[in-house]
């Protein structure tokens, strides 16, 4: 998740994005202590925060050398390795909360989709699920084409043929959220430059 490999950002990193679903789960009312069972979708530097929660800590991830490290080092939780497209390994509703911290922002329009879907199968009724992602923040990146593109409320991707890698970058203006990203959800609460995890990213909330 944190495309560096600096130590210090690992950890402080991911002390700040735990810091960041706490707080926009709390400023909705959701108390993430209550959760039954999470799931990190993307799974490293922040499931290791999750260590006192009384409820289950799951973890998958495309990259086989995250999830033995997790099993590794964070045995509170259970860590699975899942293909770049879907399924996941997990029943329907297992979740009561999904997140995905910078993920969203490394995949292709053709595999964005079909992931919303199959979290939406993963979550409860009444779930949440979290992302973050480049928006407004990031526009003055972008190419004039690719910056007209987004202004007009359209997903913007680089590199697509590198899908789930850092070199693949996806920007989200906040209509593709709203209308697209999240049809099949209720959009809870936006945060813009909220990830603090993920500094610039827009952080969302849906409910399933």
């Amino acid at each position: 998740m944190t495309g560096t490999p600096d130590i210090g950002w690992f950890l402080e990193g991911g002390a700040r994005a735990a810091e960041s679903i706490r707080s926009i789960l709390g400023k909705n009312g959701i108390d993430i202590g209550q959760t039954r069972a999470l799931l990190d979708f993307g799974c490293g530097c922040v499931a290791r925060h999750w260590q006192r929660l009384q409820g289950e800590v799951h973890g998958c991830d495309f990259n086989r050398r995250l999830v033995r490290w997790c099993r590794r080092r964070l045995r509170f939780g259970r860590f699975e390795v899942n293909a770049l497209r879907p399924p996941l390994p997990y029943p329907d509703r297992r979740f009561d909360l999904v997140y995905a911290l910078s993920v969203f922002t490394h995949l292709p329009e053709d595999l964005q989709g079909p992931w919303m879907d199959e979290l939406g199968r993963v979550l409860a009724p009444g779930g949440h699920l979290i992302l973050s992602v480049h928006g407004q923040r990031y526009v003055d990146e972008l190419s004039p084409a690719e910056r007209a593109r987004f202004e007009e409320g359209r997903l913007v991707v680089r590199q697509e043929g590198l899908a789930g890698t850092n070199v693949c970058g996806a920007y989200h203006p906040f209509e593709y959220v709203r209308q697209t990203l999240a049809r099949a959800f209720t959009l809870v609460g936006f945060l813009p430059e909220g990830a603090h995890g993920n500094p610039r990213q827009d952080l969302v909330l849906l409910r399933r």
